[in-house]
């Protein structure tokens, strides 16, 4: 075995530096281009749902060229799940939405695992915040409200333009449109100001 990792040593030893730095840049490529067409399946498959935003605590606003987002779906009563221990520190859920009258979704239930849905029901995977919200004994089991992100927590914007959408988040006029696929992933499609689109993502 000593022998085995010398010789891997020496042969690591003899490949040129450039080629291993050209062999490291297509890698990152190769990373590049698989997370680009995830994005691209998810925004051309995924079920259109409509997320109405809510104002973000004042210290927490504007960083950069992206803006903070929170949603009406953020915190979610946990049902049957309150009181359970959680199985990992920033537990995997699946929360079923399902539209109100006016079209935007809102959380019908949250699980463990994936359940069945019958459109227009969709059901949406997050994440959450320390085991559950960390209740119980040890902390670790689901509290009664859970506080769940969905990868649709920031969106990033013309330098100079966020300013108007973080007004009008914290006016709750501005709305998301994600995709979700089947497996529950999920991405941000546009963004609303008073119904109308103002951002769209391309498909490619």
């Amino acid at each position: 075995m000593i022998a085995l990792i010398a010789s891997l040593a020496a042969f690591w030893r003899r490949i040129p530096k450039a080629v291993l730095f050209g062999v490291a840049i297509l890698i990152q490529c190769a990373l590049l281009v698989l997370m680009v067409a995830d994005r691209m399946q998810i925004l051309r498959k995924g079920v259109e749902v409509t997320l109405q935003t809510q104002p973000v605590d004042p210290r927490d606003l504007l960083r950069g060229d992206y803006v903070v987002l929170r949603y009406d779906i953020s915190q979610v009563p946990a049902g049957a799940l309150a009181g359970k221990l959680a199985d990992a520190r920033h537990p995997t859920v699946f929360v079923k939405l399902a539209p109100k009258a006016d079209g935007v979704y809102q959380a019908v239930s949250v699980h463990a695992e994936p359940v069945a849905v019958t459109a227009p029901e969709v059901l949406i995977r997050g994440r959450v915040g320390n085991y559950g919200g960390s209740c119980g004994a040890g902390g670790r089991a689901f509290c009664d409200n859970l506080p769940i992100k969905y990868g649709l927590e920031s969106y990033f914007v013309p330098e100079g333009e966020g300013r108007t959408l973080e007004q009008a988040r914290n006016q709750q006029k501005l709305r998301i449109v994600a995709a979700v696929l089947p497996s529950g992933r999920a991405a941000i499609k546009r963004l609303l100001l008073d119904g109308k689109p103002v951002y769209e993502e391309p498909l490619y």
